[in-house]
């Protein structure tokens, strides 16, 4: 199993060096970057499992950066730190959708907890995106004669109703049908109405 990759965003080499430091031999990849914009240039930061973000950057500031990540289709957990905590910045911070807010100097075993927690929250949320992306991209597969059919079929209607409805055979509703709850990996109405309650989720 390949590790884990993680982004450390500080403009302040020291830092950069002392996490480095810290983090050398546990199961992670760590990135070093030294500004936001050096992160974002490298590429997609969805592909880090977590990041850690320094709160005042030279250039975008840490939470800037957090609210360009969490307009993306997905934002792995952050973990934000200063050397300046107050109030105000730690719950702007933490209604952008981050983790936790450290100051520094922080608790270096703190820290590695907080990391693993960030992990295992990454691991659940990225499965669950992926299962609503999945779950979009086969709606989108299916025609419109079969979203007419799931729609009555969510509604409660039997295929009797659902063929005098849309003016076809019965024969063609199950057909229909079949090919809805194979193409959404369901064997009933229920499951099918949970698994579209999971994409709103």
């Amino acid at each position: 199993m390949s590790a884990k990759e993680l982004a450390i965003v500080d403009d302040d080499k020291a830092v950069r060096d002392a996490l480095l430091w810290l983090l050398d031999g546990q199961p992670f990849a760590v990135h070093p970057f030294e500004s936001a914009e050096a992160l974002l240039q490298s590429g997609d930061p969805a592909r880090f499992h977590c990041l850690i973000v320094d709160l005042r950057l030279g250039g975008m500031s840490g939470l800037v950066l957090l609210e360009r990540l969490a307009l993306a289709p997905y934002c792995p957990p952050v973990i934000m730190l200063t050397a300046h905590g107050d109030v105000p910045h730690a719950v702007a911070a933490l209604k952008l959708g981050a983790v936790d807010f450290l100051e520094k100097p922080f608790n270096d075993e703190h820290l590695i907890a907080l990391l693993q927690q960030c992990l295992a929250r990454d691991e659940t949320q990225r499965k669950h995106y992926h299962g609503k992306r999945h779950v979009e991209a086969t709606l989108a597969s299916l025609t419109e004669r079969e979203r007419e059919v799931m729609k009555l079929v969510l509604m409660g209607k039997l295929n009797k109703q659902i063929a005098d409805e849309l003016a076809i055979s019965m024969k063609t509703v199950e057909v229909h049908r079949a090919r809805v709850f194979d193409k959404m990996g369901v064997k009933s109405a229920v499951e099918l109405a949970s698994r579209l309650a999971e994409r709103q989720a």
